[in-house]
C-alpha cells in the first residue's frame, strides 16, 4: 500500500517541529517539508534533510503556478505557521484545490473561540477557514487548547526561569476557570493520529491532556516544589485593562515582536479566564468532535508529569528568540 504524501509548512516551529517528529516516529508517511527560500541555509533546514526528510523551497506568494507545482500529487498539507504569516495559506489553499489535496489542516492548534476581537490570531484563522470552505476543499481543523509550556508559575527559588517565557502567577476570576491544557509534544502525536482517521475528515477535531484551573496547577507545582507560591489576583476589569494597554503599545510600534506577543497573551487572559471560551463545552458548543472520545488509548503527559520535567530541567522554553 502506497504512503499518503504529507506536505509540511513550518517544520521548525514550535508547533511543527512536533508534528514532524510524530509523522517520522509514525513511518507511514511520505513527507515533504516547505521551506521559505530565505530560510534554506538555516541550520534547521539542514537538520530536516539530514534526517533524510524531503524539503522544498520557495515563498508562498509565488505566482500560483510555483505552488501548484509543489503540491502535485499531495494527499495532505499541513500548515503551521506563525501568527503574522496566516494569510499566507490563502494561495496554498488555492493551489491545493487545482491539485486536489484529499485533506488540509490550517493552521490552528490553539484554544477554541469565535471570532469577534476577543482574539486576533483567532479572526484570522476564521478568514481562513471560510477560503476552505468556499472552496469545499477537504479540511481537519485541530485545536488542543492551551500549552503547558505556557502555563508555568514563577517558583520563589528560580529554577524554572530558564524554561519560561512569562510566568503565569496573576490569578484571574480567583483561579476557579477551568481550562484545556495540553503538553505541545503530544500537539504531534495526536495529530498524526487525527489525519489517519476518516471519521475526522471535514471536521473541526479538539483534543486536550487535562482540563485544569489556576488553582490546581498551582497545587501541582506547590506540591512537587514544596515551594509557596508568589501569586497576585486580578479581576476582569484588570484584564481587560491589561488588553487596552498592550494593544496600544502594539498599535504604536506593530514592528516590535514583543509588543504583538504581549497583546496576544492579554487577548488569552480575557478568552480564557473572563469568557471561560477554553473549555470541553464550549468546544462542543461550537462544533468539535472530542479526540479524546475518538482515540481513548491515547496516553497524553498529565500536567504532574511535565512539571517533574520541569523539576529536572528538561523542557524547552518556547520561543527562545522572543525577550520579553
Amino acid at each position: 500500500m502506497s504512503k499518503q504524501k504529507v506536505f509540511l509548512v513550518g517544520a521548525t516551529g514550535e508547533t511543527g517541529k512536533h508534528i514532524l517528529d510524530a509523522l517520522i516516529e509514525d513511518g507511514t508517511f511520505d513527507i515533504t517539508c516547505f521551506i521559505r527560500t530565505s530560510s534554506e541555509g538555516k541550520p534547521s533546514t539542514q537538520d530536516i534533510k539530514d534526517r533524510g526528510i524531503k524539503v522544498v523551497t520557495g515563498d508562498l506568494n509565488d505566482p500560483i503556478e510555483n505552488i501548484v507545482a509543489l503540491l502535485q500529487g499531495i494527499d495532505i498539507v499541513i500548515c503551521c505557521m506563525s501568527p503574522v504569516s496566516l494569510k499566507d495559506q490563502i494561495p496554498l489553499v488555492d493551489a491545493a484545490v487545482q491539485t486536489g489535496v484529499k485533506r488540509f489542516l490550517p493552521c490552528n492548534w490553539g484554544t477554541p473561540c469565535v471570532r469577534g476581537g476577543i482574539l486576533a490570531s483567532r479572526d484570522v484563522k476564521e478568514e481562513i477557514h471560510d477560503h476552505l470552505f468556499r472552496y469545499r476543499l477537504g479540511f481537519t481543523i485541530i485545536d488542543i487548547g492551551f500549552w503547558y509550556q505556557a502555563s508555568i508559575p514563577r517558583v520563589p527559588s528560580g529554577k524554572f526561569d530558564s524554561m519560561i517565557l512569562i510566568p503565569t502567577n496573576e490569578v484571574y476570576a480567583g483561579g476557579s476557570v477551568p481550562n484545556m491544557l495540553v503538553d505541545v509534544r503530544d500537539a504531534g502525536r495526536i495529530t498524526v493520529e487525527i489525519i489517519k482517521d476518516d471519521r475526522t475528515l471535514n471536521k473541526r477535531v479538539m483534543a486536550y491532556g487535562e482540563v485544569l484551573s489556576q488553582n490546581e496547577i498551582h497545587k501541582i507545582v506547590e506540591d512537587k516544589t514544596g515551594e509557596r507560591l508568589e501569586l497576585t489576583a486580578r479581576t476582569d476589569d484588570d484584564a481587560r485593562a491589561a488588553f487596552k494597554a498592550r494593544k496600544e503599545a502594539y498599535e504604536a510600534n506593530p514592528g516590535e515582536l514583543v509588543n504583538r506577543y504581549l497583546m496576544t497573551v492579554a487577548q488569552y487572559a480575557i478568552t480564557k479566564y473572563v469568557r471561560a471560551d477554553n473549555t470541553p463545552e464550549n468546544a462542543k458548543y461550537l462544533g468539535y468532535i472530542s479526540a479524546n472520545e475518538l482515540f481513548p488509548d491515547f496516553k497524553y503527559k498529565s500536567y504532574a508529569e511535565f512539571v517533574d520535567e520541569l523539576i529536572a530541567g528538561k523542557v524547552e522554553r518556547p520561543y527562545p528568540h522572543v525577550k520579553v
